[in-house]
């Protein structure tokens, strides 16, 4: 396929971001599958928040999307190699809401809480 910034294998984490306040809250963890130029195919599993238990909960089916990077509805992540998308689950942390696989990574995706 054509050039991308990403490559073939690497894992992402993606956040759709909401238009508007009632918007359902969409994360998504996978792997790329395929890219050309500005469009990502990847595979892995949506994260979608329920505000009754006020927790993003991980659908069990995998799915494949296609994303734009030029979308800035958008945020991609690229995570480190090692980092396995289907051991990923979010945890709060003092800091916030993190991402995490519960072994070596983790990232704080609070874009509002305080900087560490």
């Amino acid at each position: 396929m054509g050039n991308s910034v990403l490559e073939v294998g690497e894992p992402v984490h993606i956040i759709t971001r909401r238009l508007f306040d009632g918007d359902v809250r969409r994360h998504f963890t996978g792997r790329v599958t395929a890219a050309a130029n500005d469009l990502v195919r990847a595979e892995g599993w949506v994260f979608v928040f329920n505000r009754g238990t006020n927790e993003f909960i991980r659908r069990s089916e995998r799915r494949t999307r296609v994303f734009a990077l030029t979308d800035a509805g958008n945020i991609v992540n690229v995570l480190p190699s090692g980092v396995e998308p289907a051991n990923l689950r979010y945890e709060f942390s003092e800091t916030g809401l993190l991402i995490t696989d519960g072994i070596d990574f983790a990232v704080d995706i609070n874009e509002f809480g305080p900087a560490t």
